[in-house]
């Protein structure tokens, strides 16, 4: 059997990345995006997380930190988070095909790219990837490249 190789890319803090890009104002600060209903917190920026702002957590259990370290809060847009998706994996398969895409999550895909192997260093088509995706949606993402879809041998 001959070796497969996978490559899985993940958009970086995908709801903060993709309210990012419409608010550019928002870059550098530390954020989060709150459930329906404004409940708990479902993203954070990597400057929120730097302050220790977990995953799921409710909001009235840190607004000491949001306060005093001005986080801003955002109330969730799936509606654009949808459409962002959309056209992040679109992407995808124009850069590849659609047989060798498989969309794992709203902002997660698996690509096998066995095929490009003979023709293209894998690294330097993973950062092509990477440069298209930021450079046409403005979302930052990071790739995993193993020989399946569950292992990873390193990552950009």
């Amino acid at each position: 059997m001959k070796n497969r190789y996978f490559f899985l890319i993940d958009v970086n803090n995908c709801y903060v990345s993709c309210e990012r890009v419409f608010n550019p104002a928002l870059s550098k600060r530390p954020v989060i995006v709150l459930s329906n209903n404004d409940g708990c917190v479902v993203a954070r920026s990597p400057e929120a997380k730097a302050l220790k702002i977990k995953m799921g957590v409710p909001i009235f259990e840190i607004r000491e930190i949001v306060e005093k370290h001005k986080v801003v809060v955002l109330s969730s847009n799936y509606a654009m988070y949808a459409e962002m998706s959309r056209r992040f994996h679109n992407i995808l398969r124009e850069i590849t095909s659609e047989s060798e895409c498989e969309s794992y999550s709203i902002d997660e895909s698996f690509i096998e790219v066995t095929a490009y192997v003979k023709n293209y260093n894998l690294t330097q088509f993973a950062h092509f990837i990477l440069q298209r995706i930021l450079m046409w949606l403005g979302l930052p993402c990071c790739i995993g490249i193993g020989r399946t879809k569950t292992e990873s041998l390193y990552r950009i």
